[in-house]
C-alpha cells in the first residue's frame, strides 16, 4: 500500500509536469497574436517554443549530479521558484528579446523542476508502488499537448497571450506551498562526497549535441525550412552526441550513465519508449492540421474534437495498474503500440464526410492506448534498476523522453512534407488529403518500430515491479472444489 506522503509527492509532481508540458506548446497556437503585440513576424515566435525545448534538453543531464551534490528538497523548491518567476517575467516582456531570455530561464526551472520530482517518488518505493506512483507522474505530459492548442486558442481569443504564462502564478505559488511542507530533506540532502565530481567534458558534449539535435528539430519543423541549415545543425549534433556516447562510456564518474543500458528491460524502455513518444506527439499536432485545412473545421472545433484523447487517457487511466499486474508488460506493450500504430494508420482515411462519432471514437481509443502505452514504458524503466542505481537510471530517461517528446513535431512535419512528395508519385490526383494520409502511415511505421522491441521482451519482463494475486488458501480451495 502506497503511502499518503509518497502519493501526494507523486501528484505534486504530476502538477508540475502538466506546468512543464503546457508550456512547451502552448505558445504555439498564439504565435500570430503575440507576434503582432511585439512588433515581429508570426514566424520570429517559434524561437520562443524553440529556446523553451532546447533549454529542457540542454540542462535535463544535469539534473541528477544536482540532486546528489545538493540535495532533492533544495533542488526542487528552487526549480518550481524559478519556473514561475520566468513565468511573470514572460508575461511582463515587451519585446522578442525579453521575452525570450525569459523562456530560457523558465525550461531552467522545468528543466531541473520534473526530472528531481520524479526522481523523488521513486526513489525508495517499493517495486510494487512503482506503477501506481508513475501512472500518477504520467498523465500530463499525455493531457497537456491535447490542451494547449484548445486552452492557447482560448486564452488569445478571449483574453490576451500574457494570461498563457500568469496562469502559471497561482499554480506554481501553490506548488511551491505544498513542496515546503511535503518534501523533506531526506537522508539524501545533499553531498559532495556522493556527488563526486561534475563531469564538464560529458556537460559540455551531451548539452551542446542535445541543443544542435533541437535546434535541428526546429528548422526541421518549418514548413519552408531549407535543408543546408537543417543539415548543418543535424550533422553538428550527431557529431557532438558521438562524442558523448564515446566520452560516457569511457569516464569513471560520467554525466549520463550509459551502462544503464545493460539493463534488459531500462534499454527496452528508453529505445522502443522514444520510438513511441515520437508518434505520441506527433499525431495530436497533424490531427488538428487536418481538420482545420482540409476539412475546413475551426480551430475551436478542431481543438474540441482532439480534446477527446484526453477522455481516452483518463478512462484507460484506472485500470493500468491492474491490466498490469493481470498480464505483465509485454503483452501490454504490444497492444498498446498496435493500438497507436492502428489508429494513426486509420486517421490516413479520414475525410470531411466521416461521421463524427466515428472520428471521435478513433481519437478516444487512440488517447487510451497511449496513455497504457506511456505508463507500461515509463514502469519497465524502474523495473531491474537497483534503488542505488534509480539517479542515474531517472536522468538518463528523462533525458531521452525529452529528446523523443522535442522530436515529435519534426518528425510530424517533416512526415507531411514527404507525404506531399510521396503523393505525386501516387497514380490518380493528390490532393491536400494526400499528403496527411501518408504522413499518417508513416508514423504508424515509427510506432511499429517500438512494437518489433516489444516482442523482443521475456514474457516474464518487468515482474519485479507487478504485484502478484493471493494465492488461496488450501481451505478456500477446498471449498471451491466442494
Amino acid at each position: 500500500m502506497i503511502d499518503t506522503k509518497r502519493r501526494n509527492t507523486a501528484l505534486l509532481v504530476a502538477g508540475c509536469f502538466f506546468m512543464e508540458n503546457l508550456d512547451g506548446t502552448i505558445v504555439s497556437t498564439a504565435a500570430p497574436r503575440m507576434g503582432a503585440a511585439l512588433g515581429v513576424a508570426p514566424a520570429a515566435i517559434g524561437l520562443v517554443v524553440t529556446a523553451y525545448l532546447v533549454t529542457l534538453a540542454v540542462l535535463i543531464p544535469l539534473s541528477g549530479w544536482l540532486t546528489a551534490r545538493f540535495g532533492a528538497r533544495r533542488v526542487f523548491l528552487t526549480a518550481i521558484a524559478v519556473f514561475t518567476l520566468a513565468s511573470l517575467g514572460c508575461a511582463l516582456s515587451t519585446g522578442l528579446g525579453q521575452l525570450v531570455a525569459f523562456r530560457v530561464l523558465q525550461g531552467a526551472g522545468g528543466a531541473m523542476m520534473v526530472p528531481v520530482g520524479r526522481l523523488m517518488v521513486v526513489s525508495g518505493a517499493e517495486k510494487p508502488d512503482i506503477p501506481r506512483l508513475v501512472a500518477y507522474v504520467v498523465w500530463p505530459a499525455l493531457v497537456a499537448p491535447v490542451l494547449a492548442p484548445l486552452a492557447g486558442g482560448l486564452l488569445t481569443t478571449y483574453a490576451s497571450w500574457h494570461w498563457m504564462f500568469l496562469v502559471n502564478l497561482p499554480l506554481g505559488a501553490l506548488a511551491f506551498a505544498i513542496a515546503w511542507r511535503l518534501v523533506d530533506a531526506g537522508p539524501d540532502g545533499g553531498d559532495a562526497t556522493a556527488a563526486g565530481r561534475l563531469d564538464r567534458w560529458g556537460v559540455v558534449l551531451t548539452s551542446t549535441g542535445l541543443g544542435a539535435l533541437t535546434w535541428a528539430a526546429h528548422l526541421l519543423s518549418g514548413t519552408s525550412a531549407a535543408w543546408t541549415p537543417v543539415l548543418v545543425a543535424g550533422g553538428c549534433a550527431v557529431l557532438l552526441l558521438a562524442a558523448a556516447v564515446r566520452h560516457l562510456l569511457r569516464t569513471a564518474e560520467p554525466l549520463i550513465d550509459l551502462r544503464m543500458l545493460r539493463v534488459t528491460t531500462f534499454r527496452a524502455s528508453v529505445s522502443g519508449g522514444s520510438l513511441f513518444w515520437i508518434t505520441v506527439a506527433a499525431v495530436p499536432f497533424l490531427l488538428p492540421l487536418l481538420f482545420q485545412e482540409v476539412f475546413g473545421w475551426s480551430a475551436v472545433a478542431s481543438g474540441a474534437v482532439v480534446l477527446f484523447v484526453f477522455v481516452g487517457n483518463i478512462a484507460i487511466k484506472p485500470a493500468t495498474t491492474v491490466l498490469l499486474n493481470r498480464y505483465g508488460f509485454r503483452p501490454l506493450l504490444i497492444a498498446a503500440t498496435l493500438g497507436v500504430g492502428a489508429t494513426t494508420a486509420l486517421c490516413a482515411v479520414l475525410t470531411a464526410a466521416t461521421p463524427l462519432a466515428l472520428v471521435v471514437a478513433l481519437t478516444v481509443v487512440s488517447g487510451a492506448a497511449r496513455s497504457l502505452g506511456l505508463t507500461c514504458y515509463q514502469v519497465i524503466a524502474f523495473a531491474d534498476v537497483p534503488q542505488e542505481r534509480m539517479r542515474h537510471a531517472n536522468t538518463l530517461q528523462s533525458t531521452a523522453q525529452q529528446a523523443a517528446a522535442g522530436l515529435g513535431i519534426a518528425a510530424a512535419t517533416l512526415a507531411l512534407r514527404a507525404g506531399g512528395a510521396v503523393g505525386d508519385l501516387l497514380p490518380g490526383h493528390a490532393t491536400p488529403a494526400t499528403a496527411y494520409a501518408v504522413a499518417f502511415c508513416l508514423l504508424a511505421l515509427v510506432c511499429l518500430g517500438a512494437l518489433a522491441g516489444a516482442l523482443r521482451l521475456h514474457p516474464t519482463a518487468g515482474d519485479a515491479v507487478r504485484r502478484p494475486a493471493p494465492i488461496p488458501s488450501p481451505a478456500a480451495s477446498g471449498r471451491t472444489s466442494a
